[in-house]
């Protein structure tokens, strides 16, 4: 962890889409769960601390905890302290006895990224007050495998988590999870909330509502996920004759978006820098930088402008209509976005 975690180059700040979606997740758990004003919020995975600032806004005391070094200590120069360090009871222990008990604990697209899940909330369970909720947000199976979304299956992500797996893994651990909320963020996500087994929180009905989708999608049927190949195998051909087509009829294509799951899309569809001509992302981290392996070049966007490809496979396509609002430039210059995935689409 500490050599794939250290110099991480991904921050919250530089997607406005995600800067807006921290704003109402802040604002949504001070109305429903209403902690105490100037109580503890502590961030698992703090990154840059976009989601802190809203709860700082809001009155709370924070502190963030993040393995990135630079990426900590910027936080913490930007008055968002931050602990540069990996979360577990030792490190929970020791906030509490300098902060106190938080009435609010939040872990956002990180509880994949963790192989010892059970250290983690024992940290957890050690840091919250008696009516304190810890609420994280994970990529949800039931959308990966209807959407068809395994480009999110990748080096970084250890588990993929579904309702039911989550409410045992709980139940075991001394909490008891009490809501379920899907969220739209990286195709589809899950927005869990869990207090501690002592807890007085009852559980919403949208913990049921879940559990009864998963159900019905087959999460448990090993049929499902053979049908979830088929599907990736079908949208790999599909993509790779478009693009071969576009590239025999001598026309250039780039990438926007360098996130993780572009490697995977990139490597198990074949795109390399014979399809690709080069990649585009906002983030000053990954400009200068290569693709993993198959070495296609990461510019500023800018390089849209200067260099006129005509299309722009959009690989950060959780993003894909702010992407596409922030360079209609391009597209009344007949340029063309393709969006491939969830479903295979020339804008």
């Amino acid at each position: 962890p500490s050599l794939l975690f250290a110099d991480y180059v991904y921050v919250s700040g530089t997607s406005p889409s995600f800067v807006a979606h921290f704003e109402e997740y802040a604002a949504s758990i001070m109305e429903t769960y209403q902690p105490p004003p100037g109580a503890l919020v502590v961030d698992i995975g703090s990154n840059d601390g976009t989601l802190l600032r809203f709860f700082q806004q809001a009155g709370m005391a924070v502190q963030g905890v993040d393995p990135a070094r630079d990426i900590a200590r910027a936080a913490s120069e930007a008055g968002i302290e931050t602990l540069n360090a990996f979360f577990d009871a030792v490190l929970a222990a020791q906030i509490r006895e300098e902060k106190g008990a938080a009435a609010v604990v939040t872990a956002n697209n990180v509880f994949a990224h963790i192989d010892d899940l059970a250290g983690v909330v024992a940290g957890v369970r050690a840091l919250l007050d008696e009516g304190g909720v810890f609420v994280f947000e994970v990529s949800y199976l039931a959308d990966v495998l209807e959407k068809t979304l395994f480009d999110t299956i990748y080096h970084e992500h250890l588990s993929y988590h579904a309702v039911a797996p989550l409410v045992s893994f709980f139940s075991h651990h001394g909490m008891e999870l009490i809501a379920a909320e899907r969220v739209d963020t990286h195709g589809g996500s899950l927005r869990g909330v869990a207090q501690l087994a002592s807890g007085a929180g009852e559980v919403a009905e949208s913990v049921a509502a879940c559990l009864e989708l998963e159900e019905r999608l087959g999460l448990g049927r090993a049929e499902t996920f053979h049908d979830f190949a088929e599907r990736i195998d079908t949208l790999k051909i599909s993509l790779r004759d478009l693009l071969s087509g576009f590239k025999a009829e001598g026309q250039s294509i780039a990438g926007y978006g360098a996130p993780a799951k572009a490697t995977t899309l990139m490597y198990h569809f074949g795109l390399g820098p014979d399809i690709i001509d080069f990649i585009v992302d906002d983030s000053p981290l990954k400009q200068g930088l290569y693709s993993p392996g198959l070495h296609v070049p990461v510019l500023p966007s800018g390089a849209i402008t200067e260099q006129g490809p005509d299309y722009l496979l959009i690989l950060a396509w959780n993003f894909a209509q702010p992407i596409m609002a922030n360079n209609s430039a391009f597209h009344e210059a007949e340029g063309r976005f393709i969006i491939p995935v969830p479903e295979l689409e020339v804008v």
